[in-house]
């Protein structure tokens, strides 16, 4: 017999394991660790995601992460780009390879003229090896090799097709300009995974409950862009490692086994959440912290994420930048003192944004 846990149980437990009940003092890259990494097509969005969850958070601090290639920007799991430590990008992206082969052969693929998919891989990782290139100037470069095809689809090819880490400038918290490649062992040097196959997978299994749990098998697969996780999953509950719950609406539940579930009780501060976060943007469980109708109208047609504004651990409303300054859109309504924690986050945001690391 499963245990019951309720809707607000459900979302504390979510928000005390992603730090976002309490900041935590602690090193960015632990953080980072514990949420498996973070999205960043938007390169600011992971600096928003550590400034919600670490005490103190200063832009510089994972600035010199990516420069000093502890942490990358990668294409990973749903042909996503992430910022993760570098030692999981390494296990990690052989995970991802068959949604980026098919990306490679769906869509990109299909656009060429006459150029051979392999050849172009091969031709690309020879123009990357030992040095680093724009994704414009990749493009055109083997288009040199395979005259009449689009630089653009080539670009894709070789993204979908070879480890590729977008290196700095872009992804700095001042940094600005188009995706640079360059081959990712060339990067952070060469290595072996530390698992692959089916223990590569029941890692990320542990990793994600970790983080996120207690989570449906959906969510499970949703986040990581792979299928057929479920006998995986009851292995690793025939084996003790994983228990079983049953959701506020009758879901089935996977959790690490000794992870303690959250007070429902437990305060959850207003936190300005970021743009395409995981707890929200990519989650077949997005009940847990959202009611379907509002989060609907938080979609934008570009496929652009505003960040999202929680109120008693729950969606409220969205927010974006001005410019230099932080706009918030209210999607319910909430209680007066709600309101003055939303203010408090917004001026603190402000700060952040003005952070100059170079002034006394």
């Amino acid at each position: 017999m499963t245990r019951p846990i309720t809707l607000r149980q459900w979302n504390r437990t979510l928000l005390a394991r992603q730090h976002l009940l309490d900041r935590v003092d602690e090193d960015a890259i632990e953080v980072l660790d514990r949420c498996v990494g973070m999205q960043s097509q938007d390169p600011r969005a992971a600096f928003f995601g550590l400034w919600s969850r670490v005490e103190g958070f200063e832009p510089s601090e994972l600035d010199g992460l990516l420069t000093e290639r502890e942490v990358v920007r990668i294409a990973l799991l749903r042909s996503t780009v992430f910022l993760v430590d570098a030692e999981d990008a390494r296990w990690i992206r052989p995970l991802a390879e068959p949604i980026l082969r098919r990306e490679l052969t769906e869509a990109h693929a299909p656009r060429l003229v006459g150029a051979n998919p392999s050849q172009v891989l091969a031709d690309a990782a020879e123009l990357l090896t030992g040095r680093e290139l724009g994704g414009a100037d990749l493009g055109r470069q083997l288009a040199v090799r395979h005259p009449g095809e689009n630089p653009a689809t080539l670009t894709g090819i070789a993204r979908c097709g070879l480890p590729l880490v977008q290196v700095p400038p872009r992804g700095l918290w001042r940094g600005r300009g188009t995706p640079t490649y360059r081959l990712f062992d060339e990067w952070v040097g060469p290595g072996e995974p530390a698992v692959s196959g089916d223990d590569a997978r029941a890692d990320l299994i542990r990793l994600y409950l970790r983080g996120f749990g207690p989570a449906t098998v959906k969510a499970i697969q949703t986040w990581a862009g792979i299928t057929r996780l479920g006998p995986l999953i009851e292995k690793l509950e025939a084996d003790w490692e994983l228990v079983r719950l049953t959701g506020p609406h009758g879901e089935t539940l996977y959790d690490l086994d000794g992870l303690g579930l959250a007070d429902p009780d437990a305060p959850a501060p207003a936190r300005l959440v970021a743009p395409f976060d995981h707890v929200i943007g990519v989650s077949a469980d997005r009940v847990r912290v959202a009611d379907p109708e509002l989060f609907r109208r938080t979609v934008t047609p570009n496929g652009r994420s505003p960040g999202f504004v929680f109120a008693d651990g729950f969606l409220a409303g969205t927010w974006h930048l001005d410019g230099d300054d932080v706009r918030i859109e209210m999607l319910r309504e909430i209680t007066r003192a709600e309101q003055r924690e939303v203010d408090a986050e917004v001026d603190r945001l402000r700060e952040f944004l003005a952070f100059d690391p170079d002034s006394p």
